[in-house]
């Protein structure tokens, strides 16, 4: 109750014409962020969304230059009105509650729509040229390279196999020393780089009037392409079948002007290292933060992770242990 007030208080401080109003503030729930979201309620038409974030976390501070950035390059994010990196407090557009997930169960025709204008806005982001990003690109965490890559397969074995569901760390070890894996991060982290998302799945993905705005892209990094479209279109959150599956990758290459003969093969393998990344992310959420709910969806995601374990050649040990985990 302090804390709301004292934030009612900050917000009323910067923007006095609201002052007299019946102001209310509602916290917003936000998976597994470190961040507090809230919903500041000046009338029936107008609000806005505070973010508190935590100053002792770098990428956090970086949200609001990434923003201004992804606006400066046309690519739809929350408008900032006002920053106080003292207090670790960001007043940002209120692009409502509707995110992607939220359409899960509709039809596809509905679906599609939003998955395709979600995809045109990030095939923006994917083409920014080197000059345009060079600035942001100083301020931006670690690119992805084979330690970033390994570090997600380590993120894997560590939370999900390990603490979830137990595999003794002998076994654990001689999975994780597969030349293939090493392999895979070495490979992937040839292929030159874009800015990527970093964390581009349905409940990072707002629909206002029916177009797609990205959040919570303080992650960005030069990355792969194949990364941020691996993270939407194998998201364990959603279950896409397969034909929506390929016809969103035709939307993408066609729309993003995707080329590259290794096209394929980067988003198969992208989609190994993202599911891996999200299975640790549950393990360690689930079992180490208590946020149980991130447990649910870690059956979902290994049988994707099956599914392309069984196509890499090299992974064929550990592609039986994951198909032999009980899925419920």
């Amino acid at each position: 109750m302090i804390l709301s007030e004292t934030l009612l208080q900050q917000t009323r401080i910067r923007f006095p014409r609201f002052e007299e109003a019946q102001v209310r503030i509602s916290p917003i729930e936000k998976g597994g962020s470190d961040r507090k979201f809230y919903r500041i309620q000046f009338s029936r038409e107008q609000s806005i969304i505070l973010v508190k974030y935590s100053r002792e976390k770098t990428e956090n501070q970086r949200y609001v230059e990434i923003a201004e950035f992804l606006k400066a390059q046309g690519i739809r994010a929350p408008k900032i009105y006002f920053h106080d990196p003292a207090e670790g407090l960001i007043w940002i557009e209120d692009l409502g509650e509707r995110d992607l997930w939220s359409y899960r169960d509709d039809r596809w025709p509905v679906r599609r729509a939003f998955y395709h204008s979600a995809l045109e806005e990030i095939g923006k982001l994917h083409r920014i040229s080197g000059t345009d990003s060079e600035e942001i690109r100083r301020d931006l965490p670690a690119q992805f390279d084979a330690d970033l890559y390994l570090w997600e397969q380590s993120y894997f074995f560590e939370n999900c196999l390990g603490r979830q569901f137990g595999v003794a760390p002998a076994e654990l070890q001689e999975l994780a020393s597969l030349p293939a894996l090493a392999e895979t991060a070495a490979r992937l982290a040839r292929f030159p780089r874009v800015l990527v998302h970093r964390d581009f799945q349905s409940q990072n993905i707002l629909l206002h009037d029916d177009q797609a705005h990205l959040i919570d892209f303080q992650g960005m990094r030069p990355g792969l392409a194949e990364y941020d479209l691996a993270s939407l279109l194998y998201d364990p959150y959603v279950n896409l079948q397969e034909s929506e599956r390929a016809e969103l990758i035709q939307f993408y290459q066609t729309t993003a002007e995707a080329t590259d003969p290794a096209f394929r093969e980067k988003l198969r393998l992208c989609a190994m290292q993202r599911l891996m990344q999200a299975l640790g992310a549950y393990g360690y959420l689930g079992l180490v933060k208590g946020n149980k709910a991130f447990l649910a969806h870690t059956p979902a995601a290994l049988v994707a992770l099956g599914k392309i374990l069984a196509a890499t050649p090299g992974l064929e040990t550990l592609h039986r242990l994951v198909s032999q985990l009980p899925q419920t």
